[in-house]
């Protein structure tokens, strides 16, 4: 019987401590980009995960944001505004347990479509595309013979 009490107060615990960490958030922001990869993924808990190409300006390297979402509107909302710009509001949860609840620490709560300004447009369109270079090789080529 004690055994049963045991662990009754170690699952109530975890469950305690996982509502708390998905409850309160660290952090909250917005990032505004373009959504380039955006799947419902893995084996036993299906989750929601993206990443958005930030772009700080037209012709530089883009920075990636990994996240997760679990509201499944936000993700058919973010399905629907695939290849616009969009801002995304999302909340930061450190600690979360496991991976059901998403991949990332970083969970998208809203989705806004970000009009693209004309200026914007134009600079895109004249902008070199910027591909990091490769790396050397640590060996030199041999000759061809």
């Amino acid at each position: 019987m004690r055994i049963f009490s045991v662990l009754a107060l170690i699952i109530a615990l975890l469950g305690g401590y996982t509502w708390i960490v998905l409850s309160w958030s660290y952090s909250t922001g917005e990032r505004a980009g373009y959504v380039q990869k955006f799947s419902n993924k893995g084996w036993f808990c299906k989750t929601w995960e993206g990443e958005l190409a930030m772009v700080t300006m037209p012709g530089t390297l883009t920075e990636k944001f990994e996240f997760s979402v679990r509201d499944a509107q936000v993700a058919k909302q973010l399905n629907e505004s695939m290849g616009q710009r969009v801002s995304l509001h999302y909340e930061q949860h450190i600690g979360v347990p496991t991976s059901c609840f998403g991949e990332t620490q970083y969970f998208v709560s809203s989705v806004r479509v970000v009009e693209v300004t004309e200026v914007e447009r134009r600079l895109m369109q004249q902008a070199p595309i910027v591909t990091p270079a490769p790396a050397p090789s640590a060996a030199p080529a041999a000759p061809a013979q």
